[in-house]
């Protein structure tokens, strides 16, 4: 599969949670990527601090909105931090929400216009993924990009994007995390963050391809919604609900702590991640 140098495991975080102190304690806890949620501008200063901290951890973007920053400026910051850091940055990018855009039309068409201005500011490549989770717009991240960065979904989805898309693309998923061994808080917990995600439509209607009905994605989300979106129980439980993602297929799962501090989760798992990857 590609990529291998991102290793398995990833952590995604919310770019305001995402400090070089926290970036060089993940590096040396073994985890290979950051991912930065909610990216920012392409002017952001993170990106370089970021990887001026640490030494081999690659920092992705999850994801630069095309609606809201034009490539020729993104494309300016990744060969600027190309040149500084090579094979460190990862540039992903996506359509965001038509919940949330006002000039949200044909997405699909947006996005090859996107990918084509980056290859024209000289991107390449393999080094930017694309938001996906429908066949076709995970079609187009293999054809254009490294490959895609699902969120919100379950492994089954993980198994069919490998199969559609064969050996090659790069599969990284994000998957929700609360250590709490308790169901009712740690659903609780799980539900102050998914609940957002079932107001979007590309969401839900892409859990409904995966076996859930409206019942599941109706707010606050069903039981059984909750527990497949975000792994919750003990350590060790949650450790094998987040690599559920690599035995199907993902170069590497992306984990989003949710519930406060991301560190104490992220030190509790780290060594049992590692060890069941072994």
């Amino acid at each position: 599969m590609a990529n291998q140098q991102l290793g398995k495991i990833g952590v995604w975080l919310a770019y305001p949670q995402a400090t070089p102190e926290l970036a060089r304690e993940l590096e040396a806890l073994g985890y290979g990527a950051i991912w930065v949620g909610a990216s920012p501008a392409a002017d952001w200063a993170g990106y370089e601090a970021l990887l001026a901290a640490t030494e081999t951890l690659t920092v992705g973007t999850s994801i630069v909105n095309v609606w809201a920053t034009p490539a020729k400026d993104i494309a300016a910051t990744y060969h600027r931090l190309a040149e500084a850091y090579p094979g460190r940055f990862l540039l992903g990018v996506g359509i965001g929400h038509p919940e949330h855009a006002t000039e949200y039309t044909k997405p699909y068409d947006a996005l090859v216009n996107y990918l084509d201005q980056l290859d024209e500011h000289g991107v390449p490549r393999e080094r930017r993924a694309l938001a996906a989770l429908g066949p076709r717009v995970a079609r187009l991240a293999a054809d254009r990009t490294a490959g895609p960065l699902p969120y919100l979904t379950v492994p089954e989805h993980t198994a069919a994007l490998r199969a559609q898309l064969g050996p090659d693309a790069l599969i990284v998923t994000e998957h929700k995390a609360v250590l709490d061994a308790d169901p009712a808080t740690a659903r609780a917990t799980a539900r102050g963050t998914v609940g957002f995600y079932l107001g979007l439509s590309n969401y839900v209607n892409n859990l409904h391809r995966y076996g859930f009905d409206d019942a599941d994605t109706a707010q606050p989300g069903s039981d059984r919604l909750i527990d497949a979106l975000v792994a919750h129980g003990t350590p060790d439980e949650v450790a094998d609900h987040l690599l559920a993602h690599v035995r199907a297929g993902a170069d590497q799962v992306a984990v989003q702590p949710l519930g406060g501090d991301p560190l104490p989760i992220l030190r509790t798992l780290a060594p049992l991640l590692t060890a069941k990857l072994a």
